[in-house]
């Protein structure tokens, strides 16, 4: 008798029969489910993905296009200063060709007189000085008693003189600036201490 009670009934693997099937029925469910929810999750990143690429794909144009403008910027730029460096005279140039033109009809003249040349070389001067001007080179000239300037005039000598010290006595040599730039200093010579 005892036998028998180990042994399972009919009854019993029904059940277990049906608990197997329940089971695997609701595993079937819950992976059904969680299949979908994979698939949507994947779809979602496929096209989260397509956006960042697209994404990717317009910033590497503006990229480039940003690159081509800096080095069509840069071409341009070495042009310009190229162009500035080889013509920067030109102007100078254009200004001081009628001087020439002056000078050369004062020696075409056969028989010149003293006003005539005096009269010729004032004008030649004017053109010269207004050329100058026009291209922004500008006369040093520091009067008398003027407070010697380093930056602006060269003491060639100091001279015994009724004035204060380091003062311009007489100017040997006008000096010259090209717009705020010392060409050449003025050569002077300045007052001694008393």
């Amino acid at each position: 008798m005892q036998h028998q009670e180990n042994m399972p009934t009919e009854n019993d693997t029904k059940s277990d029969d049906q608990a197997t099937e329940a089971t695997q029925g609701a595993a079937s469910t819950v992976d059904a489910a969680a299949a979908e929810e994979v698939v949507d999750v994947v779809a979602k990143n496929a096209q989260v993905i397509a956006e960042l690429e697209a994404k990717v794909a317009e910033l590497q144009d503006a990229f480039m296009r940003a690159k081509a403008d800096g080095e069509n910027i840069r071409r341009r730029a070495q042009e310009d200063i190229s162009k500035a460096h080889k013509f920067a005279i030109e102007g100078f140039a254009e200004a001081m060709v009628p001087v020439k033109d002056s000078l050369e009809m004062a020696l075409k003249v056969e028989t010149p007189s003293i006003d005539s040349l005096k009269e010729g070389v004032e004008m030649t001067l004017k053109q010269l000085s207004a050329a100058f001007e026009k291209n922004r080179l500008l006369e040093i000239n520091p009067v008398q008693g003027e407070k010697l300037d380093p930056m602006k005039h060269q003491a060639i000598s100091m001279v015994p003189a009724e004035q204060d010290a380091n003062t311009v006595v007489t100017v040997l040599q006008k000096g010259y600036n090209i717009a705020d730039r010392l060409l050449r200093p003025a050569l002077v010579t300045v007052a001694q201490g008393k």
